[in-house]
């Protein structure tokens, strides 16, 4: 545990990028495989399950400490991060213990106690605070919150690891997808150079395209790209491999059984193929459902006949990555996408179907064809550079969305809740509500981004002065701000009080300009709903 939260301590107070990497590559290089792979696997964001809840935590460290519970919860609340909190609270370790690795501890003393009853869990934690030093029981602390944040992305775990082993990055994202065990074999094979077998049976990492952020004349030649509407739906892989096939999200997760249609059409595939697309749900219209349609679907492992019928599934695809075995990566956009459409009308399965380009001789054609992007139920354009390899990650300059401008409402701060980390002693999450036909404010947004430090600044005087009630950590506050709202679409819920739910809401700006009574009205969004 000691070379872990050494570890953690860098990766913290770190700064530099070059810093971090060289610290994660040490640290691979220096303990022992079994820590190695346990640290690799925490780093890249995955979380042991839970030995014990929030409220037991506070309660075993009260007993500890010998603080009563409402001094515990106060702390909590300014300091915002529990794992934190309980480290500064618990009295200084008198015996140390005599420094067990990182993956002792997680698989002798926390995996085995998972689901145990309480007097069992509670000695655990308590003997493990007991013989931890200060920097160790704050990383034993953040694995029972599953708070270990240190500002280090899967992306640079892989590029630290590139830089030890001399492996592709590519390949290492490659072999990193999915769920992998975090085992000195894994370690090993992970960082082979040589070919392995698991290599055939994962995704690639996706290609992801960058927000278009110049005049897109800058771009070049239109007749450089392709251009594709940016559908709304589910990015995926398709893989058929050895007649086998598996569906995996661009999240890491594995879709077979929950879209039978899909696989089925990836079945009667002329040849193995992998196939990079978005996911939709597809009405009998010819046209895509919006995507709440398509949550109908996201949860059931094995969906019956009536969520089959309600929500018909169809993938359009976008590229081509491998044909029976070959990896076509590297080869230009503009061939991928041919050997794409000749395989696909060779299957002529309208539940898998080319993503159509769209055709344009000018710049100004394709801003004109983006403002009808809602009314086609899709988000924008996609461009992509006909001569592009398909990359990993987020890579500028081949591929770009160019989305079109967000909706917009001026809504009413109703609700604030502090937020967590460094802005713990915040409020920074905030809930906005619109008038509905009774002249009630109802809620219909929740938002944290877009405010500057200033703004949040001054936002947290006027919340603590103007607050109503307290519902916990919640506070409600006097329904005078108003403020700009930017979303990407409306679509109808039964599961909100207002009836609707918004999508990817943020803050755009304070409307000091503007009082409740001139806030927008639940019909202005009920319009909008799809």
């Amino acid at each position: 545990m000691k070379a872990f939260a050494a570890l953690y301590q860098v990766l913290e107070h770190s700064t530099g990028t070059l810093d971090k990497r060289a610290a994660i590559a040490d640290y691979v290089r220096q303990v022992p495989r079994a820590d190695a792979a346990w640290g690799l696997w925490l780093l890249a964001g995955n979380k042991l399950r839970r030995v014990a809840a929030s409220g037991e935590l506070r309660t075993w460290c009260g007993e500890v400490a010998g603080l009563p519970a409402w001094l515990v919860d106060d702390s909590y609340s300014h300091v915002g991060d529990l794992a934190e909190t309980l480290a500064l609270l618990l009295p200084p370790t008198s015996s140390p213990d005599a420094n067990l690795p990182l993956h002792v501890w997680i698989e002798q003393r926390l995996l085995p106690v998972t689901g145990a009853d309480a007097e069992t869990r509670q000695r655990t934690v308590m003997d493990a605070w007991a013989q931890l030093p200060e920097d160790e029981r704050l990383v034993f602390n953040k694995l029972l919150t599953g708070a270990l944040r240190v500002g280090v992305s899967l992306r640079l775990v892989q590029q630290a690891l590139a830089d030890l082993s001399g492996v592709p990055i590519a390949l290492l994202a490659q072999r990193m997808l999915g769920d992998w065990p975090p085992t000195p074999d894994f370690l090993a094979s992970l960082l082979s150079p040589e070919v392995q077998q698991s290599d055939r049976e994962q995704p690639y990492p996706f290609f992801l395209a960058s927000p278009v952020d110049v005049a897109v004349e800058q771009l070049g030649d239109v007749d450089e790209w392709l251009l594709e509407w940016k559908w709304d739906g589910i990015r995926l892989q398709i893989i058929r491999r050895r007649d086998e096939v598996a569906l995996w999200s661009r999240g890491e997760e594995r879709l077979d059984g929950r879209f039978p249609e899909i696989e089925m059409a990836a079945q009667a595939l002329p040849q193995d193929a992998v196939i990079d697309g978005e996911l939709l749900a597809w009405d009998e219209g010819d046209a895509p459902l919006p995507f709440s349609a398509l949550q109908t679907r996201i949860q059931r492992l094995r969906p019956g006949a009536k969520h089959l019928a309600a929500a018909p599934a169809r993938v359009l695809a976008y590229d081509l990555l491998e044909l029976d075995g070959e990896d076509l990566r590297e080869s230009p956009l503009e061939i991928r996408r041919q050997r794409l459409r000749d395989l696909l009308d060779a299957t002529a399965d309208p539940r898998l179907m080319l993503s159509p380009g769209i055709h344009v001789g000018t710049w100004n054609e394709a801003a004109a064809l983006r403002e009808t992007s809602r009314d086609r139920g899709v988000e924008g354009l996609m461009l992509k550079r006909l001569a592009s390899p398909y990359r990993s990650g987020r890579r500028r300059g081949d591929w770009w969305k160019w989305k079109v401008d967000p909706l917009t409402i001026d809504a009413v701060l109703l609700y604030a809740q502090a937020g967590h980390g460094r802005r713990s002693t915040l409020y920074t999450d905030y809930t906005f509500g619109v008038w509905n036909d009774a002249d009630e404010l109802v809620p219909v947004a929740k938002a944290y981004s877009g405010l500057g430090d200033k703004d949040i600044l001054a936002l947290d005087q006027w919340i603590r002065t103007h607050t109503r009630e307290r519902f916990g950590p919640v506070r409600s506050v006097a329904a005078e701000l108003v403020f700009e709202l930017g979303f990407e679409g409306v679509n109808i819920s039964s599961r909100h009080k207002s009836g609707i739910a918004v999508r990817f809401p943020r803050i755009l700006r304070w409307r000091h300009d503007k009082r409740a009574a001139d806030a927008d009205r639940l019909q202005t969004l009920q319009a909008l709903a799809r």
